[in-house]
């Protein structure tokens, strides 16, 4: 792993002005169920995402989704007696507007060292019965307390009958315990694969979800008539050539190097930190119209012949197994054959 010492990480607080944080404070984001976070074990990237650190410190309650402030991302967990590996999506409790005033307020006093005191159960809107607080979050009096942001970061599990959620779901079958899945080529680094991975596979993982009708659809899969929609493990993509720690070094990096069109670089610490460099930070727009990951070719691997019966014949799962073992030069020129 790459991991950036004290005064490194120190350089990148005095450029950026952000924090780093460490995975038992959380500043709210999204698990599989799936949450976010960036791509990497070492430094890694996010081409698409946020990214998020708190998602593998989840327990049964914790949910697969859970990483995701800002984007749709998830972490998989377990739901239920029968411990079935479930998605769950990032749900963040938040103030009523009477407790928001009153809280930005106290961060504009002048005189705010002391204190704020929430009463939880009555300064935030209702959540659905199914929520569950994050799993390290503070606790008082058997309340979970909200973070530094006023907001308590949370999941729900992401079902196939929920609208809100129609997306996610599109991408996971609990029947069969599968997600839809982008990742390297195990063979092959420089070849992009789209396959169904068990959701045994992917507990206490976080994930991004991308696709058709997510974020502005960066990667620009499938089409209004026939969307696309994808998971991606969070580290699962490192950085091989990086930026020194500087400003201009950074911003050179992001503008003219080929694995620099991405939306940012996640650093993981040893000492459980993620320091995150966005796009933003440095005055670079996102998205940006010819992406990193869509110089990639891309495979299908969806060979569903193992299953004891058919899968929905509207679903992606099925859809994708229509052009099983085909190449292509990159995300967007997949087609689906409905």
């Amino acid at each position: 792993m790459v991991t950036p010492d004290q005064r490194s990480r120190e350089c990148i607080r005095r450029y950026f002005g952000f924090r780093t944080t460490s995975p038992r404070r959380r500043r709210g984001q999204g698990t599989l169920s799936w949450p976010g976070c960036c791509f990497g074990n070492e430094l890694s990237i996010r081409t698409v995402f946020w990214a998020y650190h708190e998602a593998p410190r989840f327990g049964a309650a914790e949910n697969a989704m859970c990483v995701c402030d800002g984007g749709e991302r998830g972490a998989l967990h377990q739901k239920g007696a029968s411990g079935q590996p479930y998605l769950w999506a990032r749900l963040d409790r938040k103030p009523n507007k009477l407790a928001e005033k009153r809280f930005k307020n106290f961060l504009h006093s002048k005189q705010n060292s002391k204190e704020f005191f929430w009463n939880v159960e009555e300064d935030f809107k209702p959540v659905p019965e199914c929520w569950i607080p994050a799993k390290e979050i503070e606790q008082l009096n058997g309340n979970p307390m909200p973070d530094e942001n006023g907001h308590i970061p949370g999941w729900v599990p992401v079902e196939k009958n929920n609208k809100q959620y129609c997306w996610h779901s599109s991408v996971v079958n609990y029947e069969f315990e599968v997600a839809l899945v982008l990742k390297h080529h195990p063979d092959d680094p420089g070849l992009l694969e789209i396959s169904a991975v068990p959701l045994s596979d992917l507990l206490e993982q976080t994930l991004e979800l991308i696709g058709t009708n997510i974020n502005g659809n960066p990667y620009g899969l499938g089409s209004k008539k026939h969307p696309l929609h994808l998971l991606i493990p969070h580290g699962a993509f490192q950085i091989r050539n990086l930026p020194t720690l500087k400003h201009n070094d950074l911003l050179s990096w992001f503008e003219g190097c080929r694995e620099g069109k991405i939306e940012g670089i996640v650093w993981h610490c040893n000492d459980g930190c993620l320091i995150k460099v966005h796009r933003h930070h440095l005055g670079l727009c996102w998205p940006i119209p010819d992406t990193y990951m869509n110089s990639k070719p891309v495979i299908i691997n969806m060979n569903l012949n193992k299953y004891d019966h058919a899968f929905d014949t509207k679903s992606l799962f099925n859809l994708l197994s229509k052009i099983d073992n085909q190449k292509f030069g990159r995300l967007r020129d997949i087609i689906l054959d409905v």
